[in-house]
């Protein structure tokens, strides 16, 4: 970690204690640490012991007597945001964007990373609010550090200790280590639905939002990949500044980019949700409503994964989905087969929180060699990840 430039924000709890314990070990490690504390966190430890700790000042407002403390910048000045502790309210207002004070003020504007290390009694750990606040966070692509178990300040004992500084040291020192093992590697993907346009007003389209493909896009970029992202009509976009990215519109503008570029790719990922069929003719100007039907005649779309599995070199990779209602593993087994691909990733309109527009998905990966890999319901940022490894030890072989 030397050289990481770190955010630790502290809350209000019993638990903030252990921050003191952290800022040295991340100062130890050879990292920088700014401290942001909510009000509240300082009547657990204090602002004096902590700066003396971490050599710099500790911000515990917006705004004090000697000016505005920016948060923006500091947004944008850290390579990773810290919470630890994370209480109850402050995890309610991390979910929310309830912007009180400057350790929210700095999580809504930073651009980096952010892990969080919730630390409440036990019965607040597992109250549905506490639970849902923690999926959202998850769902934005926050990286949760798992409570730990054992005597609570209550007396119980159980889960919600925060984990130890360690232990949050060793989280940090993973993600470092593990950010750039792309590096060197040419990761093409796309993304998003299509729109196959009827006139000038009218498409045919899907409920794709983009938000897998874009998360995976953002994640092979933090591991040091170099990203091509062939990106469908979308309201999002990455946030990895180095992702390159190409608007398209329609199956076939994408089908162009992706053939044009796969031959230089070390590996493809096909997350977009491609319309199999458009019309075969567009009119030129709006279809006036007449009668009580309108027959549209369609034509089939140029196969963009069965080219690409067709066009792929010893040495390259390509990696599918499926998303199904139906028959999931037979249909998706047989994709894999018919495109060349080296593994697919199946989702399943059944499950509940996958698909379409969530922010979480749940998967199965299938491979080559019939063995499947099941995943628990988790974000599409934590998914991004799964899937990464999942292509990662395919270059390792």
């Amino acid at each position: 970690m030397q050289g990481k430039k770190i955010i630790l924000g502290i809350s209000g709890s019993i638990a903030a204690y252990k921050s003191a314990i952290l800022t040295r070990l991340l100062i130890k490690a050879g990292a920088e640490v700014q401290i942001l504390m909510t009000p509240s966190a300082q009547s657990f430890i204090t602002p004096l012991t902590l700066s003396t700790l971490s050599k710099r000042p500790v911000f515990s407002e917006v705004s004090s007597e000697s000016g505005w403390n920016n948060h923006v910048e500091l947004g944008l000045w850290a390579d990773v945001m810290v919470i630890a502790p994370v209480t109850a309210t402050t995890l309610a207002k991390l979910a929310n964007g309830i912007c009180d004070n400057i350790l929210v003020a700095a999580y809504l504007s930073a651009r980096c990373p952010v892990f969080f290390a919730p630390a409440m009694d036990l019965d607040m750990w597992h109250h549905p609010a506490s639970r849902n606040n923690v999926q959202r966070l998850q769902g934005y692509g926050n990286h949760l550090i798992p409570v730990g178990v054992g005597e609570l300040a209550s007396g119980l004992s159980g889960e919600g200790r925060m984990a130890e500084p360690e232990e949050i040291v060793a989280y940090l020192e993973q993600f470092f280590t593990q950010s750039q093992d792309l590096k060197g590697k040419k990761i093409l993907l796309t993304a998003g639905p299509t729109y196959e346009p009827i006139d000038p007003v009218r498409f045919i389209g899907n409920r794709s939002s983009g938000k897998m493909g874009i998360a995976l896009a953002d994640a092979a970029a933090r591991r040091g990949a170099e990203v091509t992202l062939v990106l469908g009509p979308s309201k999002l976009s990455p946030q990895e500044k180095n992702v390159r990215v190409i608007n398209v519109e329609t199956a076939r503008e994408m089908h162009e980019a992706a053939l044009l570029h796969y031959p230089q790719f070390d590996a493809a990922i096909l997350a977009a949700a491609v319309a199999d069929y458009r019309p075969k003719t567009v009119a030129t100007e709006k279809i006036k409503k007449k009668g009580e039907e309108l027959q549209l005649d369609l034509v089939k779309n140029p196969d963009i994964a069965a080219d690409l599995g067709q066009m792929k070199k010893p040495g390259q990779f390509l990696i599918g989905f499926a998303l199904e209602t139906n028959d999931e593993e037979q249909h998706a087994q047989g994709k894999l087969e018919r495109k060349n691909f080296d593994f697919i990733v199946l989702n399943s309109l059944r499950d509940s929180g996958a698909g379409f527009n969530h922010d979480t998905n749940k998967i199965s990966i299938l491979f080559r060699d019939n063995k499947k890999r099941d995943f628990e319901l988790k974000s599409k940022h934590a998914v991004a990840e799964d899937i990464l490894q999942a292509m990662i030890d395919l270059f390792k072989v």
